[in-house]
C-alpha cells in the first residue's frame, strides 16, 4: 500500500474541498490511489447528504442568469442552514449556475431540474456534491423561466441576495440591446423593480383582483366620508388613480430622478438611442417569500 503524505491529502483536498481528515480518510481507504480516494469521496458525501437532508434550510440566495442575446432568463431560489454560507462565493455561484441550466434547458418544474444535465453529471448529482463540500442541507426552492421573442430581458439582485428582478424590454433594433445608455436604463428600472416591488409594469398587467380589491376599499372609504353617494365613483378613481402612481412601474417616479416617472424615462432614453423603448413585464424574487 503507497503511503499516505501530507503532500497527498493536500492534493486531494484542493481537487474535492473537502474537508482535510476526510481526505486523509479517503485515501487511506483507496490505499493511496488519488483518482479512488475522488470516488470514496463522492459515496461518503452521498451518504452525509441524505442525513443532512432532513435540516431546516432557512437561509440562502436569489440568483439570476441571462442569456447573452437576452432572449432567456431566469431566476432561481437556492437555501441553505446558515446566513454564512448564503453569502459564500462558492454556495452563490452554484445558484448562478442551476439558473442558467434553467435557461438552457428549460425543465418545467423543480423535479424536472433535477433530471438535468450539469458538468457531466446530473443537477441532483451535483446539488448532493456540493452538499458534501459546504457541509451544510440546500434546496433548489424555486425557479422562473422567461423567454421573449423580440426585445430583451435584463436582471438586477441586490447586494444581499435576498431580492432578484427580470425585467422585459421591448425595442425594434437589435443593436439597442447592446447600447450603453440603454444597459444604464434598463440596470436602473431593474434595480427600482427590487426596491420598490411595484404591483404590475402597467396598468394593464395588474391582476384584476388586486384592483378589485383597492376599488372596495376606497368605496368604502368614500361611504365613510359623509358626503353624497353621487360623489363616491369620483372620490375611488381618484383614490384609484393614485394607487397606479405609486404601485405601477412605468407609472412610478423614477428612483434617481423623482421628477419624471420610469416611462417618460424610457421616452428619453429612446430619443437618445433611436429606438422605442418600453417596459414589458418583470418578474419579482424576494427571498422566503
Amino acid at each position: 500500500m503507497a503511503k499516505v503524505t501530507a503532500a497527498m491529502v493536500k492534493q486531494l483536498r484542493e481537487m474535492t474541498d473537502s474537508p482535510m481528515m476526510e481526505c486523509k480518510k479517503a485515501l487511506v481507504e483507496a490505499e493511496g490511489d488519488i483518482e479512488k480516494a475522488v470516488d470514496v469521496l463522492r459515496t461518503m458525501g452521498l451518504a452525509k447528504a441524505v442525513k443532512r437532508a432532513g435540516r431546516d434550510t432557512n437561509e440562502g440566495t436569489i440568483a439570476a442568469f441571462v442569456s447573452e442575446d437576452g432572449k432567456v432568463g431566469a431566476l432561481l431560489e437556492l437555501t441553505c442552514e446558515t446566513d454564512f454560507v448564503g453569502s459564500n462565493a462558492k454556495f452563490t455561484g452554484f445558484a448562478t449556475d442551476l439558473a442558467k441550466v434553467v435557461c438552457d434547458l428549460g425543465p418545467a418544474d423543480v423535479d424536472a431540474l433535477f433530471a438535468c444535465e450539469m458538468n457531466g453529471n446530473t443537477v441532483d448529482a451535483e446539488l448532493k456534491e456540493m452538499i458534501h463540500v459546504i457541509g451544510e442541507n440546500m434546496k433548489i426552492q424555486r425557479f422562473e423561466r422567461v423567454e421573449v421573442e423580440e426585445g430583451g430581458l435584463v436582471s438586477y439582485i441586490h447586494h444581499n441576495g435576498k431580492l432578484g428582478a427580470l425585467v422585459q424590454f421591448a425595442f425594434d433594433k437589435p443593436e439597442t440591446f447592446e447600447n450603453e445608455e440603454f444597459k444604464t436604463f434598463a440596470h436602473d428600472v431593474a434595480m427600482q423593480v427590487v426596491a420598490s416591488a411595484p404591483a404590475g409594469a402597467t396598468r394593464e398587467s395588474v391582476p384584476a383582483n388586486i384592483v378589485e380589491h383597492e376599488k372596495e376599499i376606497y368605496r368604502a372609504q368614500a361611504a365613510e366620508s359623509g358626503r353624497p353617494e353621487k360623489f363616491w365613483d369620483g372620490i375611488v378613481n381618484g383614490r384609484l388613480k393614485k394607487f397606479f402612481k405609486e404601485s405601477v412601474l412605468c407609472e412610478q417616479d423614477f428612483i434617481k430622478n423623482p421628477d419624471i416617472s420610469v416611462a417618460q424615462l424610457a421616452e428619453q432614453v429612446s430619443k437618445n438611442v433611436g429606438d422605442d423603448i418600453k417596459v414589458v413585464d418583470f418578474v419579482r424574487f424576494q427571498f422566503g417569500e
